[in-house]
């Protein structure tokens, strides 16, 4: 949609909302009125002051795209989420201006929703001109500055002060598909209720039941959802996300997805002991490559693993193969049973590394896309389970997987392949995993893939900012806080805080559960009823929300929002005179991605030399315009395409970073879901493609 049209119909529905409620009337709501106006008032200043600055911006987003036939970009998504917001506040302000003198007008709800993205759009605002910065002082075409420490230190600076909440109650997953906002909201919910819950003394039943009744007056509560939101993405350590994540490697959810998704014939774990692997040359296969097992920080061990297979193939039932089971007695196959015919090798083998940050989840949780791959490219899959960070930081997980896939180029018999064709697949964690597994294998000398299907991969993993990467202010499945605990935690960097265990069923346990959940339903109700006769105060157009509203057992769940920034941040930015963002009382703790091993090429692909990069197989990056990461593909991509490179990458809309976990919730998922599938397809059927390289000359523009 053109700007120059949103903007005109913002500027529109502000003159009639503010008509409409300033005129004589006999509503009993007054005080409710002045809050529209004032908030109305305020969008129509953000709107007015806005508008030159993307008129800039969509003059020149189309240099950063990685083609004219692949726009996306990190500013490209800013501008898309800032016309998201104000569609959301038109929308909003018409149903206002039509139906405020209806009798059955629920004004205070209107007016909070209305104040809700009144603040949204007043961060979006700074967002921009964080952005504008970005474009004045990055050189032409890049999306990072990788030299320049001050940028980014002012991006981690800015993030850390301002005002998150408002994303997460009222506002939360606006930018998103539609169909995706339940799902996003359950999510949030979940989250609040598990980290007030978290670190408690008790059972898992307890755990879960009082996760579960806490959960009501975060439903009801959209602003304390926000605020204790904002708590836990700040100030939450590890193990917290590490647990909560995990959670989807629960039999529960497990089950559920195994219902839900494609039947397979073969499914189960395999544990490789370490010794060293003998691979041929790709140079002269007469000589050979020795292979150590992984050694990083524990010394030698074992590498985990999950074969999947739609149908029954030649050597997956074969006693040398369940001899590496992880069960015992080992898995039953589909071999036994008389109907079954079991099928030649596939020419084809897919070997997946899964996401999770490099701290949570394993192939489990990532079951659900994996099985229905193995059914529509009919094709086995070995997914690796390598270790996780922090216990087992930068290389061990490179190692294992690295290992994983020697392994099975070895092996590939035992597997139901010939290996004719091997492709890599990955997402996020993965797909950094992907890309460097295969730089290992350029530089060791043996057999690389031949080719790779990498989803949202992180390819940089430093806090240097970007355009993209200031998503992660709004994100509700990927802040900065988060990012930076994980990159931190691959680096080494980040120590983990052991919670105590407690014995579950005890007597002891079950009498402090109980008075928990007694001492949250009582707070839960409290909460309740103050919604209804608390009322809300503004300042500045945020919501500012009363102690009884915020009070929780986490005591550092209170958040004032003021407009006012901290005295020690007053002036880090350059915002125009007279705007300033919304800023926190409670600063969140960021710790930067300082340590030098984050830029090691095998851990940061996009700062690898070229000759590590020269030889990659075919990269398909499939990327989502939402995602913070987006910044990190198109650039990783641009290198590769201007070395000479055989490279594509493909930019989904509306869609979060993981959408391959949610690829059974919603049409559009499925569709980024095909995407990728038809991505490996290629890699299976088709010759390596040859790259088309277009160079653009290299300067540096200033815009206004």
């Amino acid at each position: 949609m053109d700007f120059k049209v949103v903007f005109a119909a913002l500027e529109t529905v502000c003159e009639d909302n503010i008509s409409a409620l300033c005129g004589p009337s006999d509503l009993p709501y007054g005080r409710v009125v002045k809050r529209l106006v004032t908030c109305m008032k305020q969008i129509q200043e953000h709107g007015r002051a806005l508008e030159p600055v993307v008129a800039s911006f969509t003059t020149i987003f189309h240099h950063y795209d990685f083609d004219a036939q692949t726009p996306g970009n990190g500013y490209r998504t800013l501008v898309k989420v800032l016309q998201s917001c104000i569609l959301h506040i038109i929308h909003k302000g018409r149903y206002i201006a039509s139906n405020y003198q209806n009798a059955f007008f629920r004004a205070e709800h209107n007016a909070s929703e209305m104040e809700a993205y009144c603040s949204a759009l007043c961060q979006l605002r700074a967002l921009i001109y964080l952005a504008k910065q970005l474009l004045n002082d990055n050189d032409y075409g890049e999306l990072y500055s990788l030299q320049d420490g001050d940028l980014s230190r002012k991006f981690v600076q800015e993030y850390s002060s301002m005002h998150k909440a408002c994303f997460y109650g009222r506002c939360l997953g606006f930018q998103f598909s539609p169909t995706l906002r339940p799902f996003l909201q359950t999510v949030v919910i979940s989250m609040v209720s598990y980290g007030e819950t978290f670190g408690k003394q008790q059972s898992g039943l307890g755990m879960a039941a009082l996760s579960l009744l806490t959960s009501g007056k975060y439903v009801i509560d959209p602003e304390l959802r926000g605020a204790e939101f904002e708590r836990i993405t700040q100030n939450l350590d590890l193990q917290f996300w590490k647990s909560f994540w995990n959670l989807t490697e629960s039999g529960l959810i497990t089950g559920f997805n195994r219902i839900a998704s494609s039947p397979v014939q073969v499914n189960f774990t395999l544990t490789l002991p370490p010794v060293t692997l003998h691979l041929p040359l790709a140079s002269d296969p007469s000589l050979s490559a020795a292979v150590s097992p992984p050694l990083a920080h524990s010394g030698p061990g074992p590498v985990h693993m999950r074969l999947i297979s739609y149908e029954l193939r030649e050597g997956q039932d074969s006693q040398e193969l369940l001899s590496f089971s992880r069960t015992d007695p080992p898995p039953i196959t589909a071999s036994h049973l008389p109907w079954v015919q079991k099928q030649p090798r596939s020419p084809w083998l897919l070997i997946h590394f899964h996401g999770g940050g490099f701290v949570a989840q394993t192939s489990k949780s990532h079951e659900n896309y994996l099985r229905s791959w193995s059914k529509v490219m009919n094709v086995p899959i070995l997914s690796v389970d390598y270790s996780l960070s922090p216990e087992a930081p930068f290389p061990r997980a490179l190692e294992e997987c690295f290992y994983a896939y020697c392994w099975a180029l070895k092996n590939c018999h035992l597997l139901g392949s010939t290996a004719e064709r091997v492709c890599l697949a990955g997402d996020s964690a993965g797909g950094n995993l992907c890309i460097t597994v295969s730089m290992k294998a350029i530089s060791c000398g043996i057999r690389v893939p031949d080719g790779i299907m990498a989803a949202y991969p992180a390819t940089l993993l430093t806090t240097d900012a970007s355009a993209s990467r200031l998503l992660t202010l709004i994100d509700p499945l990927l802040p900065l806080g988060v990012l930076t605990k994980c990159l931190n935690a691959y680096a080494g960097a980040e120590s983990l805080t052991m919670q105590p265990a407690v014995a579950s069923g005890s007597l002891s346990a079950l009498g402090r559960d109980t008075a928990m959940l007694l001492s949250d339903l009582t707070q839960g109700a409290s909460n309740w009823i103050q919604s209804f006769l608390g009322p809300i105060q503004t300042t500045g157009g945020a919501r500012s929300l009363t102690s009884a509203q915020t009070t929780s057992p986490s005591n550092n769940a209170h958040r004032t929002i003021s407009q006012t920034s901290p005295p020690h941040s007053r002036g880090d930015s350059d915002y125009p005179d007279g705007f300033e963002p919304l800023r926190s009382e409670c600063l969140a703790f960021i710790r930067p991605t300082s340590c030098p091993i984050i830029r090691n090429p095998f851990l940061s692909p996009l700062l690898a030399p070229n000759n590590l990069l020269k030889g990659l197989p075919p990269v398909h990056i499939v990327a989502s315009a939402l995602d913070a990461l987006l910044d990190d593909s198109v650039m990783f991509a641009k290198k590769l395409r201007d070395m000479g490179q055989p490279v594509t990458l493909s930019v989904v809309e509306d869609l979060p970073h993981g959408f391959l976990s949610l690829s059974q919730l919603t049409k559009e998922t499925d569709v980024a879901a095909e995407i990728c599938v038809e991505r490996m397809r290629e890699v299976f059927q088709q010759e390596d493609p040859t790259p088309t390289v277009h160079r653009r000359p290299k300067q540096k523009e200033t815009y206004p």
